[in-house]
């Protein structure tokens, strides 16, 4: 079965349907799936469930389908560099669910094993636990917290093989390798794509098996979510300069 696909839109054909769940792997703006992101824009779909550390920046990512109310509720951890995020959050437009970081790579992790829930000390006592069920294990209380499973997942892979195995290359690895687990179907956009057997045994991330549907996608846009310099030491002035002859 040829896993490759010509464009972002063609590999998402037939599958993008209005309510239904996806996760969207990366970290911050790193490793995030933009090309297929910008292909569910296109897509019109509305009524969306996206799974995803953030949602991006304005204008960037996830923030993309937030100008378009695409969006309409976020399973998150972190959301801070999004202000059109909190506005339609604060104003109703847009439902939360709220994770702890840890939290939400566990649950994705759980779904993509087939956990339905598993329980973490992580929240007892606080806002998370609210309406949850919380358990004593050895005089300590701990929260349940159920696996997540979406319909598609879309992630962002530096190289790949043609037979879909993957290799993610540093803080890109944080959640696309789970999320490529835990869906129905998993298409993955490559920077590099080789043919398969190319790629190391040893080196692979995520095998195959997991993803049905790809796209290359060379030399795309790293953007940098926040950049941050040290200010330029000013010029030593030469030994006698401004001394009067």
């Amino acid at each position: 079965m040829d896993k490759v696909y010509s464009d972002a839109r063609s590999a998402l054909a037939g599958l993008v349907k209005d309510g239904m769940t996806i996760m969207a792997g990366g970290f911050g703006l790193c490793g995030i799936p933009e090309t297929l992101i910008e292909a569910i824009r296109d897509s019109g779909a509305k009524d969306l469930t996206f799974i995803s550390n953030n949602a991006g920046v304005d204008g960037v990512g996830l923030g993309r389908l937030l100008e378009t109310r695409q969006i309409r509720k976020m399973i998150s951890s972190y959301v801070g560099e999004n202000k059109l995020f909190a506005q339609q959050y604060l104003s109703g437009e847009l439902e939360l669910e709220f994770n702890p970081q840890g939290t939400l790579a566990e649950r994705i992790r759980a779904g993509g094993a087939g956990i339905p829930a598993f329980y973490t000390k992580t929240g007892v006592g606080t806002l998370i636990a609210e309406g949850k069920e919380v358990r004593e294990f050895n005089g300590e209380k701990y929260v349940m917290e159920t696996g997540l499973f979406a319909d598609i997942s879309i992630v962002h892979a530096w190289k790949g093989d043609t037979e879909g195995n993957l290799v993610y290359r540093k803080t890109a690895r944080n959640f696309n390798p789970m999320m490529a687990t835990a869906s129905r179907l998993t298409i993955a956009e490559v920077e590099h794509l080789v043919p398969a057997g190319e790629i190391d045994p040893d080196c692979i991330h995520t095998p195959g098996i997991f993803v049905k549907r790809m796209v290359h996608v060379p030399n795309p846009v790293k953007h940098i979510e926040q950049r941050t310099t040290r200010k330029r030491a000013e010029e030593a002035v030469p030994a006698g300069a401004g001394e009067e002859v």
